[in-house]
């Protein structure tokens, strides 16, 4: 091509040519256009990096508190005594030719695996289900724990664990087999119950343990026609997402869920018999976030309990989302409740469903450090020769060691019914036997009979402690606690008689915006054993705290620790920390769930402690935490609000394009279009009526090898998977964009090329170029052409600058269809086809849409008659976006198709 030399203007023109000053000053405009530019774009871009730095910083702050900055892991991890099998349990012909891809095993260890491999069965069968890409190996730690706990008791009862290989498929993130491992599962359950037809006390339904995704497919068996609600009576899941996907990348995903949920809520009667478990992994679990497994009470289903791991007794620990499988002291409380479930009658699972309850609350929400007993005695005959010692004094302690007698300690409630409203006793000797009582009858010295008030007692880490509102046991005459005769342990008994408004302060939590430069403190002047700290205004789920505890002890030989509770009342997620005293602990106070608004009720800090000590409560906003609750609750949306911005900057580049000829930098687009007080408040307009819920040079856009290339791909994606199809093209436009820059670098250094400065910039040029239009050198004949040639050559900038912001667009398509690609290439061996496909329509749509794009140019969008509306359609396209596509993650692509498919019409029309 002709090149227009930076030294020409030097030079004398020939006669036949132009006017050398008419070419000159075209040069001076170019370059003198192209500084001023420089210098208005250079600002907006400068503010726009330090505005998106800022963004950035936070976002990652936010990431850093979510991924890094919780409790450490205080489980224990659960051993096999024997070497684990998993015995393949054979499925009719007809089953495995349907589900190829999965399988049903038996779990067994030593002697016990060989006697079952003859699968004459007479236990009580429990089904595990693995989540998002969990193995059926994961059943090891239930079936390893239950079969200890049934050789202590000599085989009275045991389980037989059964666990279900769903290939490792990750239906967390493509939902088109999660129907099929629905369908899979009731023809297990159903060949599981056969095994036991001809057994004694045979079991007419299964308990099923869902990790993950396992648990929300063993709640869509419900969805099947042909299911029998009784064949499952319990289900247990384990930090699975009810409430809603973690990111609904699919149209399939999202359907599940609203089929499965509005199914348990406009037909919950299906599951009136059935009671479920819900148990959470705190702030551990990362993957998913607690509030999605929460289970609400339904009016016609109240057998549904929903408990985070940190709250469960004798656990009190946050797990993570793989933990929470092998957590020992988790798998012990659900071991020990599948136990205390078994009807003695039946040898099966009670079908009681308020025993079945009153279990689960016994084992995960308030153990009160005693076996479970259904209907306990709670009258008592006090009788035997003990030493009966009466103490009316309102604080009493007494440390027990070596104790040859056993000793009833008789406090008279008559005197302090006057003057105390409640009474707390606490014991740091944890065994499960009675402790205190309320007495009935009693003579002047002791007491004849009594209410085993141990039953109202709660387990905590390091004593078991128990407040009685004395107004509610009007007709108690004495409190009784019992010290037993005991050798070699030591323990301590304290109880005190107090007034309710004296154990009980309010703080008022800082503001959000407060950034941890404020505090809100009290100082608990009185010495006692329990004090009530009441979180005013604490209730949202995007407040997070930091409390500082500070305990001040007068000196004292072998004092015990410090209990601290955070206490929230509307659901269950207590927290609970144990320190020394005196000691300084840090608390992080955040919520799983928000407070409910027809709730009244306080999140308290409740304070455990030892008489002499006093106590210094410091609340601060943790900013870090804040940010961290933001990313844990709407982090998912940010690939939403991504789009929506470059959405914006499209249109930006568009509007340029018609109005001035020149198409701006996607930088400098974004900091000038992507404005969010566009978008934000018709969003918010949109939620409130809605409510809840080298390419230049060939000018032809088609020819047959590219139509061939199409149809192709079409081909590809009907007959294989569209998200395939859809990285084809995206791979392919890659390289088009590649080669296009790579022409534009070439062409303009041959433009700037200049013998002695070859490496000198553009701009640089330019300013040579103008110096030297004063001088009087010969121009040469390439000169003429030049004005011709770099109107081109911006042509060709134009249409790079463009398609560098519709790859970026396409890349996020892939991004979010890349679940189904991973999902059908990880199961190539069983189907070549993906079906269902969530992005086959898709794929065929953006095939043909982007085949026009990377052939076009922006020269025929300018005069194309659809041009303005192509640069005003991407703002109403990215609100749609930020209204849509949160709860609804797989329809941003159709969004981003719509605009990108009005551009390629412009190409046409």
């Amino acid at each position: 091509m002709a090149a227009l030399s930076p030294g020409f203007c030097a030079g004398h023109a020939p006669s036949r040519l132009p006017s050398v000053s008419g070419v000159c000053s075209w040069w001076r405009w170019r370059a003198t256009g192209a500084r001023s530019a420089g210098a208005m774009g250079r600002a907006p871009g400068v503010a726009a990096a330090l505005f998106y730095g800022a963004v950035a910083a936070l976002v990652l702050l936010g990431v850093r508190d979510v991924l890094f900055l919780y409790e450490e892991n205080r489980c224990s991890m659960t051993y096999m005594y024997e070497y684990p099998e998993y015995l393949k349990i054979k499925l009719p012909k007809k089953i495995s030719r349907r589900f190829p891809a999965y399988e049903l095993y038996l779990y067994g260890e030593g002697n016990y695996a060989e006697e079952n491999k003859n699968l004459i069965l007479t236990g009580i069968p429990v089904l595990f289900l693995p989540g998002n890409a969990g193995s059926y190996k994961q059943v090891r730690s239930l079936g390893s724990i239950a079969l200890r706990k049934a050789e202590d008791i000599d085989f009275k009862y045991h389980f037989n664990f059964f666990t279900v290989n769903f290939n490792e498929e990750l239906v967390a993130l493509y939902g088109g087999s999660l129907k099929r491992q629905t369908r899979f599962l009731h023809e297990c359950i159903k060949v599981i119950l056969k095994l036991y037809k001809d057994q004694e006390f045979a079991p007419s339904s299964v308990a099923i343990v869902g990790h993950s995704m396992g648990g929300l497919v063993a709640r869509a068996l419900l969805t099947l026609k042909n299911f029998k609600p009784e064949f499952i009576n319990l289900l247990i899941t384990q930090a699975t997402p009810h409430v809603a996907p973690v990111m609904p990348l699919d149209k399939y995903l999202t359907d599940f869920y609203t089929a499965v949920n509005n199914h348990w809520i406009l037909k919950a009667q299906d599951a009136r018999n059935l009671t479920i478990l819900s148990v959470a992994g705190g702030f551990r679990d990362y993957q998913v976030r607690s509030g999605l497994a929460f289970l609400p009470r339904l009016s016609q289903h109240s057998s549904a309990l929903f408990v985070v791991s940190s709250a469960v007794p004798r656990t009190w620990a946050s797990t993570d989302h793989l933990s929470i499988v092998w957590c020992k002291e988790l798998i012990l409380a659900t071991i020990r409740a599948f136990f205390d479930l078994i009807d003695e009658t039946t040898k099966q699972i009670t079908e009681d469903p308020k025993k079945r309850m009153l279990v689960l609350n016994h084992h995960f929400v308030r153990h009160p450090a005693k076996f479970f007993e259904e209907d306990p005695e709670t009258l008592t005959e006090l009788k035997g020769t003990f030493i009966w010692i009466k103490i009316k004094s309102s604080k009493w302690t007494y440390t027990v060691y070596n104790e040859s007698d056993g000793k009833y300690f008789m406090f008279p409630l008559s005197n302090h019914r006057k003057t105390h409203s409640h009474v707390h006793c606490q014991s740091s000797m944890l065994d499960t036997s009675s402790w205190i009582y309320g007495c009935l009858n009693s003579s002047s010295s002791m007491c004849l009979e009594g209410f085993d008030l141990s039953w109202k007692a709660e387990l905590l880490p390091t004593v078991k402690v128990v407040t009685l509102k004395l107004q509610e046991y009007p007709s108690l005459s004495d409190l009784v606690v019992y010290v037993p005769a005991i050798n070699g342990n030591k323990f301590t008994l304290d109880c005190e008689f107090f007034k309710e408004d004296s154990r009980t302060v309010q703080l008022p939590v800082t503001h959000l915006f407060s950034f941890g430069f404020s505090s809100s403190k009290i100082v608990l002047n009185s010495t006692g054993l329990i004090y009530n700290v009441q979180l005013q205004h604490f209730g949202q789920i995007y407040q997070a705290f930091k409390i500082y505890i500070e305990s001040y002890c007068h000196p004292h030989k072998g004092r015990k620790t410090s209990v601290y509770r955070l206490h929230v009342p509307w659901s269950h997620e207590d927290s609970i920390t144990v320190s020394k005293v005196p000691s300084f602990t840090e608390i992080s106070a955040k919520l799983h769930i928000a407070q409910p608004e027809n709730d009244s009720t306080v999140a308290v800090l409740n304070i455990y402690s030892s008489l002499d000590c006093q106590y210094e409560v410091t609340i601060k906003t943790s900013f870090s935490q804040v940010l961290g609750q933001v990313i844990r609750f709407h982090g998912g949306s940010l690939p939403v609000y991504v789009i929506s911005n470059m959405l914006l900057a499209y249109g930006g580049q568009l509007s340029a394009l018609i109005s001035t000829g020149q198409c701006s930098d996607f930088v400098l687009a974004l900091a000038r279009a992507a404005k969010p007080y566009k978008v934000d408040p018709i969003v918010n307009v949109v939620k409130f009526l809605l409510g809840p819920s080298g390419l230049t040079k060939d000018s032809k856009l088609m020819t047959p090898r590219r139509a061939f290339m199409a149809i192709l791909l079409v081909f590809v994606s009907c007959t294989t998977c569209g998200a395939f199809a859809i990285l084809i093209i995206y791979l392919h436009y890659i390289f088009k964009v590649i080669k296009l820059h790579s022409n534009v670098r070439i062409e303009q250094n041959v433009l700037n090329k200049d013998p002695k400065h070859s490496k000198d910039t553009s701009d640089n040029s330019n300013k040579e170029i103008v110096k030297n239009c004063d001088s009087t050198e010969t121009i040469t004949e390439a000169a003429a052409a030049s004005p011709t040639t770099n109107t081109a050559i911006d042509n060709v900038v134009n249409s790079l600058k463009i398609h560098i912001t519709i790859l970026n667009l396409l890349t996020w398509i892939v991004l979010l269809s890349l679940p189904s690609l991973i999902y059908w290439f990880k199961n190539l061996r069983y189907n070549i086809r993906l079906d269902p496909d969530p992005c086959r329509t898709m794929a065929i749509i953006l095939v043909s849409t982007v085949g026009i794009l990377m052939n076009s140019s922006t020269t025929k969008v300018k005069s194309s008659k659809l041009s303005k509306i192509a640069a005003q359609l991407p703002l109403p396209l990215s609100v749609a976006v930020v209204a849509f596509g949160p709860m609804h993650l797989y329809r941003v692509p159709y969004f981003v198709i719509c605009s990108l498919l009005l551009h390629a019409l412009c190409c046409i029309v």
